[in-house]
């Protein structure tokens, strides 16, 4: 029986595993992501494909990535800050001579969305966006297929808003990262936000404040994207989004603020697959080719 290696390349891991036949995960790894120098992470993706050739047929490799990919050439050709010196790898093109398998490579939240649609909160649905809240701030549009722009940058939500006063754009003050800023200024750096939801919940009203301040930045973010795209349905992933149904319901109570009345029809879901969404999205073109 052979797998398919699903690779999630993020700014703080990377995480992979095996996909059976029967569309399972299996040995599922994580380790942190190195510092990006001298090609430090396509070494370590080698590294990882070697591993998993040697113990197990290898059918495809599939890659989910920060950064933008021209998935035709399976390459990165624009990438922030948070993964430095990685525009220009060539991962398909390296990893297709070297082992002689076929390879597919996909920006992480065009992945994350894949795999919500195979396998989680919008099975075989059409007109979804998916907007990722973690280090950065990620989007991806499937209408019928990826929407990537002439340029492959659309849905570069991170950049939105900026504010020339402070210098910051919407990923820097509605990512995790700005949540984890906003908790360290208010209590201090031992708190964690999975501390401060809990608090929150139970009636703190300090940690509600950070919360509720912090949701508010996030909605400003999705009423540019309904404004634009007019989703049927917005899937929020990341991290943060296991904190489910109370996430969802700050920010719908926000969202309306920053839309003309009336006008809020796209339904807010919560990513059903978490960390696993991308797993699932990078290897999901070997099962479903017609999808991207």
């Amino acid at each position: 029986m052979g797998h398919y290696l699903s690779i999630d390349i993020g700014g703080t891991y990377i995480k992979y595993a095996l996909m059976d036949d029967q569309h399972r995960l299996v040995n599922h790894q994580k380790m942190t992501t190195p510092e990006n120098i001298g090609y430090a992470i396509f070494k370590q993706i080698d590294a990882i494909t070697e591993a998993a050739a040697d113990n197990y047929k290898i059918d495809g490799i599939g890659i989910s990535t920060a950064g933008i990919v021209d998935r035709e050439k399976g390459e990165i050709i624009y990438a922030g800050p948070t993964i430095k010196d990685y525009k220009g790898t060539a991962f398909k093109a390296w990893l297709t001579e070297k082992y002689k398998l076929p390879v597919h490579v996909e920006n992480d939240v065009n992945a994350a969305l894949l795999g919500e649609i195979w396998k989680g909160a919008a099975r075989n649905q059409d007109n979804v966006f998916c907007i990722t809240l973690g280090t950065g701030i990620g989007g991806a549009f499937y209408n019928q297929l990826l929407i990537d722009g002439f340029h492959h940058q659309a849905n570069s939500v991170g950049y939105l808003l900026y504010d020339p006063e402070t210098r910051t754009n919407y990923e820097q003050r509605a990512s995790t990262t700005a949540l984890n800023k906003m908790i360290a200024n208010e209590l201090g750096e031992s708190f964690s936000a999975k501390i401060v939801f809990e608090r929150a919940k139970n009636g703190d009203e300090t940690c509600f404040s950070i919360i509720k301040a912090w949701t508010m930045e996030v909605a400003k973010g999705l009423a540019q994207i309904i404004l634009l795209t007019d989703p049927r349905c917005i899937l929020i992933g990341g991290g943060v989004s296991v904190q489910g149904d109370y996430l969802l319901e700050l920010i719908q109570n926000q969202l309306e603020t920053f839309l003309p009345n009336s006008f809020l029809k796209t339904e807010l879901k919560i990513a059903e697959l978490f960390n696993d969404a991308a797993l699932y999205g990078a290897v999901y073109p070997f099962f479903n080719r017609d999808i991207s």
